[in-house]
Parts: C-alpha cells; structure tokens; sequence
C-alpha cells in the first residue's frame, strides 16, 4: 500500500499500514527505528519538509505520513560518517583557533613580549581580563544576531574578522594598544563558542552530542600543542629580524584564522536542509533521525520569544550547569593564561617552558575523549564529568603543596590540572542538550559563552603580581573553585533525575498527558512546557 502527498511518494512500514496512528507513541517513546526510507519522486521535497515536522497539526496528513516513515540503520551510519567528515573538521578549527589565541598570549610571555610592551604589574592579568569582558558584554546582541542570522554564517563572519584582530596584534606598541586589541579580539570571538554548540545541536541527537562536544572540544588541546610548535619555531627567528618573533606569531595565525573563516562560509551548512554534501533523501533521513531532539531546525523557527528567555533567566536547569562552567573555567587560568610562567618559575629557561607545556594539550585531548566517549557509550555524563573533576583537583592540589624542589612533580600536576577540559564540554552539552526552544535554545548557547567570558575574567585576577612567582593564592583557588562545581554536578543530576521521575509519574497517571510524541516533535515548545521532555544527565 502507498500513500500519497501532494509533493512526493512514502512507503510505510509494511505491517503497519492500519496501525501507524495507535503505534505512534509507543513507537516514538520506545526510542527504536525500523527499516528504510525510500527514495522520493521530487528532490524539491526537503524545502516544505522541516516545516511540516515543525507544525504537524497545520500540515495534517502530510506530516503524519512523514512521522510514521522508518530510518535505516546501514543508511544513517553511512549519513553520519559523511557529516561528521564535513562539519566536525570545521567545527574542531574553530574552537583550535578559540584556543590558539589565548595559547599565543601565554606563550609570548615568555618570548619578549612583557618587555617590548615595557608591561609591568598586573597588566597581564588585567588585559587578559579586558579580552573576557568584552566577550561578556558582546553576548548581549550575540543573542539576536544568532536568532536571526544563519548560524555558519556568523560563525564565518566571527572568524574573519578575529583573525583581522590577531594579526593586528603584531603592530601594538604598549599596554594601550595591547588593550585595545584585546577588547577586538572579545567581541569578535563572542559568538565562536555558541556557533559551534548550535550547529552541533542542529546534526545530530541528544545521544549523539556528548562525543561530538568532545572531538570538537579537543580542539582546545590541538590549540595548546600547535600554540606551543609555533612559539619553539618562532623562538628561533633571529633576534635581528624585522619583527620580534612574537609578532611574526601573532601576524601568522591571524591570516590562517581569517582563511579558515572564509572556508567556513563556503563550505560549512546551517541546517541540514542547506547540506550542499547531502543528497534528498539524506537530508530527509536525517531530519526524521534528529526529530527526536524535540528541537526546531532554526530556519523553521526565527521568530524572537522574549519569554523564552525569561523562562531560562528562571530555570534551576540553565543556571546550575552554567555555574558550574564559570567555575571550571575560573580555576583554568592555571591552563589558559599563567602555564608557561608557572612552569619557567620551577626553575626553566623560555624554551624548556614551552617544550614542557606543550603535553598539556594531550592531556586535555585524552581526557576530553575519553568522557565524551564514555559518555556516550555508557550515559550518566554526571559521572564522567564528576571524574575528570576530581583528577583536575588532586593536580591542582599537588601545584599548591608540593615542594618546589620537586620539579617533576610540579610539571606532571600542571598536565593532571588540564584533565577539567574533560568534565567542561560534557556539562555545556547537558545545559544545549536539555534545552529547547529556539530563543531558549540561542539564549542558553550565548550564555555559556558569557559563563566562558566571566570565569576567565575571575582567573586571570586570581594571579596578583604581589604572590608572584609562586602564586600561592591562585592554585588555592583552583582547588575550592572546582570542588565547588564538583558538587553542583551532582545536584544537576539529582535535579534531572527528579524532574523526569514527576513528568514519569503524571504520563502513567493521565492519559490526557500522553500526548503522541508525534505530535511534539518539532514544536515551538521549550523544555518546560514539552510534557514529553525528559532531561538527559
């Protein structure tokens, strides 16, 4: 039997033909997909097709026929593999660069660049600081601009004109100038962290997302090792070279990061539907596998809800997990900004500082895998996440109290302090993840970049020029700042946990409740108002 809609032709699974509306919700709550998806009569068919997912009940028949199609398993694999291939590379450049920035700074302080600046004080610190700030504030409009602009495009435009502010890098004189290039860099930089949480969320399932996160992520540990082989090169310019060597650095990975911008504009879609690598029924099969987010595709839902931003102004869901994500990253200037002055203050020269920096990244890589796999393949992403914690905070622990005749044991905790990066990305994925409504959606993802901004504007401030070179009161922090969010993990779970087991009992109790998941999939509905909804943890 086949059914018809005005554009193209289905076939629905064959044995249940008379039963697709009563299986519906079982079906769809049960998780479980079936067979195939046939090839279809029209390739203009996917232009109307994530509308009528969005809106099942304004398009009737034809959604419903849509909704009850099966998805291959061979097929999707196959289709996974090929975006994983054309989106994650891009996506893992870009936070690379995110990092690579941050890298460039650290490594150029012990490359000449304090004196040649004449830097004195805290002005490390407190430029260091002006970069988050500006971040913090450019994720007000970073909001709109996401809700209303193609995602890969602002992302592109975002690179573009950040790798313009890394280059000009080369050509500041003072702490004046290095300021001002800080603030640039922030608001160029602003959107970067979102773009990347948005477009992974636009790809693949909840399921799906943690490991995604996570290879992404490692982009940051590519960015500390890269950052680390391009300032040994640089090291070795000679000294009479037009250019000190930090500013070649700077002025080379800023033409490289304006490139990659430009590449992300041509080459990396917004949504599924704008998949230039994906053929018509890929893009369908695709979009009935990521229905279950029960999450709009953005193109299909830009209207601005300001009471979808209140609702996660108001939510115990939002705020927990971003708290923990300003902690994390307030305990991290240890890894981000201060690494190669902590280490060159055990006793090394600037080269050896480098060399024995750059192992961070591989740590940061290991741990960053090896939750978002363990994540994935095992669930209960508290867990993981509780378990890099706890590795980050003994290495911090060892950088406070260990002796500083230990050299050995300082160097191998500043690599154990990097293991955080592997709890981070798992709770931004919880907080994206558990989150739907388009503006919620585009609310919560620019708010983690403010979560980023504001603990790294907390840290650098932790690392006072009067505790120098020891910094003493800064490793402390460390310590509390990620015990803290330690604890707040485990209170998200237990909060998830609760919520689903209410939402549970009032679906077994009211049948009214019992919506078909059908029905729900797509719709303009945020977490809170989806009585289907449940919070993955």
């Amino acid at each position: 039997m086949e059914h018809k809609t005005a554009d193209h032709h289905f076939l629905p699974r064959s044995s249940d033909c008379e039963k697709s509306d009563n299986n519906t919700d079982d079906h769809s709550r049960s998780g479980t997909t079936a067979s195939h998806v046939t090839p279809l009569s029209k390739p203009e068919v996917h232009e109307n097709l994530a509308d009528a997912l969005t809106s099942p009940r304004d398009h009737g028949a034809k959604s419903r026929t849509v909704l009850d199609l099966d998805v291959d398993p061979v097929r999707l694999r196959r289709l996974q593999w090929k975006i994983d291939l054309h989106i994650l590379p891009f996506l893992m450049f870009g936070l690379l660069l995110n990092f690579m920035d941050k890298a460039l700074y650290n490594y150029a302080q012990v490359m000449g660049f304090i004196a040649d600046l004449h830097l004195k004080g805290n002005d490390i610190s407190n430029a260091a600081s002006a970069f988050y700030l500006a971040v913090l504030v450019a994720v007000i409009p970073t909001v709109y601009c996401l809700q209303r602009f193609p995602t890969a495009v602002w992302l592109a435009l975002s690179l573009f004109c950040w790798g313009i502010c890394v280059a000009c890098h080369a050509a500041i004189q003072d702490y004046t100038g290095l300021v001002v290039v800080r603030v640039l860099s922030g608001i160029s930089e602003a959107a970067v962290p979102s773009c990347l949480m948005l477009l992974t969320g636009q790809f693949y399932t909840r399921k799906e997302q943690p490991v995604r996160f996570s290879i992404w992520y490692c982009g940051m540990g590519l960015g500390q090792i890269f950052g680390g082989l391009i300032s040994w090169g640089s090291q070795h310019i000679p000294a009479d070279s037009p250019l000190a060597s930090w500013r070649i650095m700077f002025l080379a990975v800023g033409i490289f990061t304006s490139l990659i911008g430009v590449a992300v504009f041509f080459l990396v879609p917004s949504t599924p539907m704008q998949a230039w690598f994906l053929g018509e029924d890929e893009k369908i099969l695709l979009l009935l596998h990521i229905r279950e987010n029960q999450t709009p595709i953005s193109e299909t839902d830009t209207q601005f809800q300001p009471r979808q931003i209140l609702e996660a102004l108001t939510d115990l869901h939002v705020w927990l997990p971003w708290l923990v994500v300003v902690l994390h990253l307030s305990g991290a200037a240890t890894i981000s900004t201060f690494s190669s002055m902590l280490i060159r203050g055990f006793g090394f020269d600037a080269k050896t500082a480098t060399l024995l920096n750059m192992p961070s990244g591989l740590v940061n890589m290991i741990s960053t895998l090896f939750s978002g796999m363990g994540a994935t393949l095992f669930g209960q992403r508290w867990a993981w996440a509780t378990f890099a914690s706890v590795v980050s905070i003994l290495g911090a622990s060892l950088l406070a109290f260990l002796p500083h005749s230990n050299q050995a044991g300082l160097v191998a905790s500043i690599y154990l302090v990097n293991a955080i990066s592997g709890a981070t990305p798992l709770v931004m994925q919880w907080l994206v993840g558990n989150t739907a409504g388009h503006t919620k959606r585009a609310f919560t993802s620019a708010s983690l970049s403010a979560a980023f901004a504001l603990g790294s504007f907390i840290g650098p401030q932790t690392f006072r020029a009067a505790d120098a070179p020891g910094y003493q009161p800064a490793k402390v922090a460390s310590v509390v700042l990620w015990s803290v969010a330690t604890v707040l993990v485990i209170l998200l779970m237990i909060c998830c946990r609760t919520v689903n087991a209410i939402r549970d009992r009032k679906a077994e109790g009211n049948d009214a409740e019992r919506t078909p998941q059908a029905e729900n999939d797509f719709v303009r509905l945020t977490d809170k108002q989806n009585p289907n909804f449940r919070y993955q943890y």
